[in-house]
């Protein structure tokens, strides 16, 4: 696990914990961006499977209302 991964991780932190859909990933997402202040304190392994797993989910899942509207389809031609 490289120091630049783990940053990407904590840096999605605050956004895991707004969408949360459990108080447990809620706390365990701000606990995380918290701990990430502290100068010398670097997650456990576990921890940093579960940030990634958490991310990965944010990313996977859209959330309410991010969808998107297709403005051109496939082989349409726009009208100029």
């Amino acid at each position: 696990m490289t120091e630049s991964e783990i940053a990407r991780l904590l840096y999605h932190m605050p956004v895991v914990a707004e969408r949360a859909s459990n108080p447990w990933t809620k706390q365990f997402a701000e606990n995380m961006a918290k701990r990430a202040r502290f100068r010398n304190w670097k997650p456990s392994q576990r921890q940093t499977q579960i940030m990634r797993q958490l991310v990965e989910d944010l990313f996977r899942s859209p959330a309410a209302g991010d969808d998107f509207v297709v403005i051109e389809e496939e082989g349409g031609t726009s009208a100029a």
